[in-house]
Parts: C-alpha cells; sequence; structure tokens
C-alpha cells in the first residue's frame, strides 16, 4: 500500500461541527445534523481531484460551458458508523455508487474480521472513497483498503474520517 497523506480541515466550521459532536449535551437530532454538515465540508475536500471534463449545457439563454465528473466515484462506508457520511457524499456526488463493508474485531486477535462486504467484485481503476468516521487503531481501515485494492481499486483510496487517534494514522 502506498504511504499515507493526511488532510486535516483547518476550518471554523468544521471546528463548530466537532465541537457540537463531541459534547456530551448533543441531542441525538443534533448530533446527527452536525455529522451531516461536517460530513459534507469533509465530502466536499475529499473530492476536490476528482477528474473532469468540459460539457456543454442549454440554459435558457443559449449554450454555456459546463463540467461533469469523468468518472463517479465509490463511496464505501465502514458499518455501521460510516452510514452518518453516506448522506452529505451523495448529497454532493448523487451519481456515485455504494457499496457497504462491515468488520467486527476478534477480541482475542484484535484482527478485523469480515460480516458484509457488499460491493462490486471488480472496482476496475475506479476512485474509491471510504467513510469511516473513527479512526482509532487503523486496522479497519487498513483492511477495508487491502480488500478495495484486490478488487482494483484506483490509487489513492482516500478516507474521510471525523478524528483520528495518532496509532491509526501510523
Amino acid at each position: 500500500m502506498s504511504p499515507v497523506d493526511v488532510t486535516v480541515i483547518d476550518h471554523p466550521l468544521a471546528g463548530v461541527h466537532l465541537a457540537t459532536l463531541r459534547s456530551g449535551q448533543t441531542s441525538n437530532a443534533a448530533f446527527r445534523q452536525a455529522l451531516h454538515q461536517l460530513g459534507a465540508l469533509l465530502v466536499h475536500e475529499a473530492t476536490r481531484d476528482l477528474p473532469t471534463e468540459p460539457t456543454e449545457v442549454v440554459t435558457p439563454l443559449g449554450v454555456a460551458p459546463g463540467t461533469r465528473l469523468t468518472s463517479p466515484p465509490v463511496f464505501v462506508p465502514v458499518l455501521r458508523a460510516g452510514t452518518g457520511l453516506l448522506g452529505p457524499a451523495l448529497d454532493l456526488v448523487p451519481e456515485a455508487d455504494v457499496g457497504f463493508v462491515g468488520l467486527a474485531r476478534d477480541e482475542a486477535t484484535f484482527e478485523p474480521h469480515p460480516y458484509l462486504a457488499k460491493l462490486p467484485e471488480r472496482l476496475d481503476g475506479r476512485r474509491v472513497i471510504v467513510l469511516d468516521p473513527m479512526l482509532a487503531t487503523g486496522g479497519t481501515l487498513a483492511y477495508t483498503c487491502r480488500m478495495l485494492l484486490a478488487r482494483g481499486a484506483a490509487e489513492p483510496i482516500v478516507a474521510v474520517c471525523v478524528v483520528a487517534a495518532p496509532e491509526g494514522l501510523a
């Protein structure tokens, strides 16, 4: 696997939404709303370099230049927490495909074991964005990335995480 590049989103609104998520006083509804809004900021940054091509659109005043994605990404939330980031991801890229990965940790070996991998059999060079809000030890994310690369996902695989422990980044 390639080296890991980390981008920290240092934006005032990201800080506000993260504080809401961390607060013990936050209601369920406010938590979901803050996660959705923070997820949109994170996915916006994660999709910054998606390949595009020029196109033309017909407006009420005539033809105008436009842009379209050459190949929409595949969003892969890690169950269950990753589904909280799927809504904002699909709000931004509704034409994206979606796969799901569910992993459980073996309490004796601490190794991840899949209980669900609903993915295309072959990804054939497609961009994959993994949605995994909490990067703790990194085992789940590393396992998921290896699984995606084995199915032909393009490198680099992008992971969207809300918080990350130093151990997970290592």
